[in-house]
């Protein structure tokens, strides 16, 4: 069975991002770059919700011609080659996404990890990511708290319903300043 992982840039107050939906302030630096890389050599697809796709869909697409950033010139080819889903009730999809998903979420999700391939990786965002780990279908956890705290915003985990435990499989500190855990589901 293909395993879900949840890839994920925090504040070190747990919002994903700023009060005015600011995504401006993860610095992808060589050794928290070389780590994003690791994770995406594991996958065969990828994974978003509709707000994290629209602002991934209005950059990658062309991102060489707006940034020389080594993350960025490495990731973009693999971002336009792998396929990817979006998770929306109402998006009627675009030209990179490969499917978009409308129904059970529970089913579909589940459906596609029973499909032979890599792992899935959801990339980002809070809602998709909150729902998925209460239907307890996210495997890891790869979760890069920044130094900087951005006072509101979007939740890491949303507003769960119920606790979520964990367990911590590996620190490290990236570029001297991104703490990198990842999780299991406990």
């Amino acid at each position: 069975m293909r395993k879900l992982i949840y890839w994920v840039h925090t504040s070190v107050d747990g919002f994903v991002d700023g009060p005015n939906g600011e995504f401006d302030w993860p610095v992808m630096g060589p050794e928290l770059s070389a780590y994003s890389d690791g994770l995406d050599h594991r996958v065969d697809t990828l994974l978003f919700g509709r707000p994290v796709w629209q602002m991934m869909v209005g950059f990658w697409p062309n991102a060489e011609s707006m940034s020389q950033d080594p993350h960025v010139l490495a990731f973009a080819p693999f971002w336009r080659a792998t396929p990817k889903i979006v998770f929306s009730r109402d998006y009627a999809g675009d030209e990179w996404a490969t499917r978009v998903i409308r129904g059970d979420l529970e089913a579909e999700v589940t459906a596609l990890k029973d499909q032979p391939g890599a792992d899935l990786l959801l990339t980002g965002g809070a809602g998709l990511a909150a729902t998925l780990s209460e239907l307890g279908l996210i495997d890891e956890y790869h979760i890069a708290v920044h130094p900087v705290v951005l006072g509101g915003g979007r939740k890491v985990f949303g507003e769960p319903k119920q606790r979520l435990n964990l367990r911590a499989v590996e620190s490290r500190v990236a570029d001297g300043q991104v703490v990198v855990t990842s999780y299991t589901a406990a």
